[in-house]
Formats: structure tokens, sequence, C-alpha cells
């Protein structure tokens, strides 16, 4: 950790489908000390999408949702351009990573259109995802945050995680740091905790709480958080100096499926053990088919040795000798560094940082913990 300027650290374990050991260590704030702790959350980053996955399933399962049924005969964004690609994406196919559309968009105008067709290969979509969200928002009429406490996280008993922002993230929440480098340590402008903590003051006067957000609430705040920026005057200048609609941008909006989860190690590590096979099933989870459906390979990634694929939410990889294990990672801003790996067996390993270097950290608890390396870590 000093090596890589890595601040602080928190570790879950799963075995036998339950959670079993977790330790943290050092700091949540690497400029003021403040320690890192059982209750410390995290940006889980990437590590978001296989748990909105889940309640995507959730909802298949509810018959809410078709998995091949084209998105566009749920919702059609305006950002699209004229595609006749856009018109066969699916829910599959967002899950899965095969729209074929970029990860982001970097302007609010820019028209986005698919660079293969749906569903002929892998590519990495943040933008599906986002959409995805947009359509679980209309079919269910609340936002994600009150879809994913109401259907996944009440239910498992889960107090700590939040796709949105609330007070209590203010205390609990690590802010991150770089990591080698230029200006290596250092606690850079925090954008997601000032945001949050705005989007809360603005939720407070037109009286709806942010936790009920849809996209369409964050579309009509950004002219508000936007003069609220430029009134603070203590924001980086271009974030101050940017217009209205880049506050409607899904890299800047809360709460988003695809990177806006918070949570602790042990509260992530329980959700990974609902992709464990197990015997008694709660009426809250997804069916045995969806868990199965979810750790099938679905479109591959890189052939070899190791195989490496997509099935629905998470990236499945077979080892060499071993069984084919269930991972994602994480990477927010550069400063917060998640990973996160488990198999049929009922063993995981959840592993947060709040530092740039906390990649390589990430790479070899995992790989002390399971003797495995992992491709693409």
């Amino acid at each position: 950790m000093d090596l890589v300027s890595l601040p602080g650290i928190s570790i879950a374990v799963v075995d036998k489908g339950a959670v079993i050991w977790s330790r943290f260590m050092g700091a949540a704030n690497g400029k003021t000390g403040r320690p890192v702790t059982a209750n410390t959350t995290f940006e889980a980053a990437s590590m978001s999408k296989p748990i909105f996955a889940y309640v995507v399933m959730k909802l298949v399962d509810e018959e809410l949702l078709d998995l091949d049924r084209p998105l566009v005969q749920y919702h059609r964004p305006n950002w699209f351009a004229d595609d006749p690609n856009i018109d066969l994406i699916t829910a599959r196919d967002a899950l899965r990573h095969s729209t074929g559309l970029p990860n982001w968009r970097r302007k609010p105008d820019e028209k986005i259109k698919t660079a293969f067709k749906p569903g002929s290969r892998f590519g990495y979509s943040g933008e599906g995802y986002f959409w995805l969200q947009l359509v679980v928002e209309k079919i269910t009429g609340q936002g994600l945050d009150t879809v994913m406490r109401s259907r996944l996280f009440e239910p498992a008993g889960l107090k700590q995680s939040t796709y949105a922002w609330n007070a209590g993230q203010d205390t609990w929440s690590v802010d991150g740091s770089k990591g080698p480098g230029d200006h290596e340590g250092e606690v850079p402008f925090q954008f997601d905790r000032e945001m949050g903590n705005l989007l809360l003051q603005v939720a407070a006067k037109l009286g709806k709480p942010l936790s009920t957000w849809t996209y369409d609430d964050v579309a009509r705040a950004a002219p508000q958080v936007q003069a609220s920026i430029r009134a603070a005057g203590t924001w980086p200048k271009e974030i101050t100096d940017a217009a209205a609609d880049a506050f409607r941008l899904p890299v800047n909006v809360i709460p988003n499926a695809a990177a806006s989860l918070r949570t602790t190690p042990s509260e992530y590590a329980t959700l990974m053990t609902l992709m464990m096979p197990h015997a008694k099933r709660s009426s809250w989870e997804i069916s045995e088919r969806s868990r199965r459906e979810m750790l099938t390979p679905q479109i591959q990634v890189k052939p070899g040795n190791p195989v490496l694929s997509r099935g629905l939410g998470w990236e499945l990889e077979q080892q060499p000798a071993s069984e084919t294990v269930f991972r994602h990672g994480g990477a927010n801003g550069g400063i917060f560094m998640t990973f996160g790996v488990g198999d049929a067996t009922g063993r995981a390993v959840v592993v947060f940082t709040n530092g740039g270097g906390g990649e390589s950290i990430c790479a070899m608890v995992c790989r002390a913990a399971t003797r495995l390396d992992f491709y693409g870590q």
C-alpha cells in the first residue's frame, strides 16, 4: 500500500456460500487520516453493473421485461442517431455488452450510433446499461435506487448499499487518492461526493427525495445544479463553466446503474452469494433459471487459455484446471479500484480500494486468496 500510495483497503471473503471473514485497514481519506471501518463505503464503480443485472433478471422473472425484445419498444432516448441497428438492441445485448454502442458519450448533444451489428460481438458499453436503466424506470414507474432497494437491498438486509446518495454516505464514504505518477497520493476534487451533497440540497428544494429520482428528475434539475455550482465558487473551473446539459450526461448522473453503487465489501460479498447454488431460495430472489442464465457464457471476449466471456452482468473466466469463475472489476475516476471474483462452489473474495494504485493491490490480494491470476485484472 505504501509503495503505490494506497490510503485504504477493505476485503471480504465468502466460503460455502456465506460471508465468513472481513478485514479493513488504512485511511478513508489519505489527507486527513480518517480511518477505514467496517461500515466504510466505497465506490463500487463498474461492479455496479452485475448487481443491477440481478434486478433486471428479477423483472424478467416477473414478466415485466423480455430479454430479447428490442429496447426501443420500451423507450428510445433522443440521443441516438438515425441508425437501424439501434432498433435491434435488446436487454440481453446491454447486459452482455454486445450493443455496439460506445462506452460513454463525451458531449450532451452527441448523437451516438452502433459500431457493429448488435449481438455479433463484444464491445464494453456503459451507455447500454444506462439505456437499460431508463427502460427499468419506465416499466416500473420508479427511480433506479427505489427499484434496487425494494427488490434487492432491503429484502437482503443491506443497509449501506445505494445507487443514489444520502446524508449517511457523507459520513461513511471514502475519498479517493491519486496513484503512482504525477501528484501521487493527492486527494483530488471528489466529484461524486460533492455532486451527491449538492443533489440532496436540490432535492430538498424540490420536495422529492434523491433516492426516488428518475433520470427525468435529474434532467429537470440540471439547471438548478448548474446554478448551485456557479454560486458555490469552489468547484473546478471546467465543471463551473459547463453548460447545464453537461449534468444530464450519464457519466455525471447519480444514480447510474453502470457506476454509482456505493457499498461495503461485506455487503457486496453478500450479493455475490446470491449467484451461488443454494437449496432454499427466498421469494425476492431471482429464479434458478435466471441465476444460471446470468452465469452462462453469452458472448466470447477472448479465446485461448483462459477463455474469457460475458454472461449477463458478469465476466466469466475459465481458468486452467479450475471452476469457471464469475468476476468483475471497477475503476472510477482513476482513484477508486475494485475487484470481486466467485465460483459455483460457494467461494468469493471482494476487494475495494480508494487509490489509483489499488488495481495492483486488488490483483495481489485475489491471487493470494485464490491462487489464480485473472486475465485483464
